[in-house]
């Protein structure tokens, strides 16, 4: 459910910033604080899941071929993304952006996985590295995925690894620290009350295929709405 939401978020954020490229509404989704903040949250909420839910996926035991196949899936699908926002945006495409970025983290995460605090210092050390270090030498193309940049490169989604592998981490750290303290246990037979909740939950478990298919169904149907108050 709190995958369902950070997708229901990053729905509307993107409806937002669809509305704003068809000139239907007037959003500053680059220098906007509201809408800066509003996308590090989101990026945030989906990357502390990502941990916790890697630690429950490989917590008791490194599963190899659900892992492949998992990263398999996440590789073509961040081509995919590449491809299409070169091809929508051609000067702004997406070089790594949060889908190369989980796929990364993923590979990255099996090192970190039997740690529990060193996580916590390291995913703490890492954001404030990467929020705080700077050097010219990263702002490269083919070194500025890592992070550490003097200026954000030109891209419409850019997830580097420094700040945000650190957010993965704290994911690690608190799913072990839920699992040590029975949490999981205790979940495992929740069960959503509310239709709210049940639609969160239900888009939750299918949050790759939404987060894939979600926007060109809505520049679909917003490029027939342009076109419509255009006539």
């Amino acid at each position: 459910m709190a995958r369902g939401s950070a997708i229901a978020l990053m729905v509307g954020f993107h409806f937002c910033f669809d509305l704003n490229f068809f000139h239907l509404a007037s959003f500053d989704f680059y220098r906007d604080p509201f809408w800066l903040n509003l996308r590090a949250f989101i990026v945030t909420l989906f990357l502390l899941i990502v941990g916790i839910s890697f630690h429950l996926a490989n917590g008791n035991g490194f599963r190899a071929r659900p892992f492949l196949r998992r990263l398999g899936v996440l590789a073509c699908c961040a081509a995919a993304v590449s491809v299409g926002s070169y091809v929508i945006f051609p000067a702004s495409g997406i070089f790594f952006g949060v889908l190369h970025f989980i796929a990364l983290a993923s590979v990255l995460g099996l090192m970190f996985l039997p740690l529990h605090h060193a996580n916590l210092v390291l995913g703490i050390a890492a954001i404030a590295a990467g929020l705080s270090l700077e050097n010219a030498w990263f702002d490269q193309p083919w070194m500025s995925w890592i992070g550490f940049t003097t200026h954000k490169p030109i891209s419409e989604d850019y997830v580097p690894l420094f700040p945000w592998f650190g957010v993965v981490l704290l994911g690690l750290y608190l799913g072990k620290t839920l699992s040590i303290r029975g949490i999981w246990k205790k979940l495992a037979n929740w069960q959503p009350g509310s239709a709210p909740a049940r639609l969160l939950s239900k888009a939750g478990k299918h949050s790759l295929a939404i987060y894939i298919l979600h926007q060109p169904a809505l520049l679909g149907i917003l490029y027939i709405a342009s076109k419509l108050k255009g006539a």
